[in-house]
């Protein structure tokens, strides 16, 4: 079993060799956590990045730094995912900077947790608002600029890939979370409908669902020795995930050795979705 103190294998070797040269690419929420991950890597795997955050602009700006000096493109973008107007003007400044785009990740997300007989309306449609409606919004405008282009058979075998970040909790109920899992499922419902009116224009709209990722907003979870253990007994794979993992993930779905794959949520989550209470007959 990991520890919280230790670190997991590279999980971005396997296409450290330009899998996606020349596809610039959208993250929002990129400023931390998992966000910043698949930027970083599909940085790595050859794209021009524009980094999207909602209100700390430092982070951002050092990561697009890094890019840089990994000889790639990068530009940070200010924009709240929910407002359809900074959603516009964020794809208008990315395509103007980079030409197109060829892969947006759709990662922006946000957690306001309450009882259902506690949580206030703003509480509901904050998290709607960007886990959702910003998903929606980018999705829209990611699909206005790959049908506009069209596929570009040197670059890539589609036309453009969008890719949804969900979470275990599209499938997995959680109590004390009722905005954040309804926002989630209807990622999920969301993405299939965007994939099968997209396809036809070669166009792949995919999800990835976390499980229990080592992060800053869920650092309580996996900081302690004991804590860590607790949360181990959800997970049967028995480590916690790394950014890097969803970075891969979301690197490989974006990649034409991914092109058959369109409508599909990918579960990056150790084996959370098993039902690990019922391992020793429930």
């Amino acid at each position: 079993m990991t520890r919280p103190d230790e670190t997991t294998p590279d999980a971005t070797a396997f296409h450290r060799d330009g899998l996606l040269e020349g596809q610039p690419a959208l993250v929002t929420g990129a400023s931390s956590g998992i966000g910043y991950a698949v930027a970083l890597e599909l940085a790595r795997a050859g794209c021009d990045v524009a980094i999207n955050y909602s209100s700390h602009a430092q982070p951002a700006e050092e990561l697009a730094h890094r890019i840089v000096s990994m000889g790639r493109r990068a530009m940070a973008v200010k924009a709240d995912v929910s407002r359809e107007d900074d959603v516009v003007a964020m794809f208008e400044r990315a395509i103007a900077q980079f030409g197109t785009l060829h892969v947006v990740v759709s990662n922006a997300g946000l957690q306001r947790d309450a009882p259902l007989t506690e949580m206030t309306l703003d509480e509901w449609n904050g998290v709607i608002g960007v886990n959702l409606t910003g998903q929606f919004l980018c999705g829209r405008q990611a699909a206005r600029e790959f049908k506009r282009r069209g596929v570009v058979p040197n670059i890539s075998k589609a036309a453009g890939k969008i890719i949804c970040m969900s979470s275990v909790h599209d499938v997995i109920p959680w109590a004390g979370h009722a905005n954040y899992a309804a926002s989630k499922g209807g990622i999920s419902a969301l993405m299939k409908t965007m994939a099968q009116e997209l396809a036809p224009s070669k166009v792949r709209v995919n999800a990835i669902s976390p499980g229990a990722i080592r992060t800053p907003i869920n650092r309580e979870a996996w900081s302690t020795p004991e804590a860590y253990a607790d949360l181990m007994t959800l997970v049967p794979y028995g480590r916690i995930g790394e950014p890097s993992d969803i970075g891969a993930a979301a690197v490989w779905l974006a990649s034409d050795a991914a092109d058959y794959i369109t409508g599909t949520t990918l579960y990056v989550d150790g084996g959370m979705t098993l039902y690990p209470g019922f391992t020793h007959g429930g």
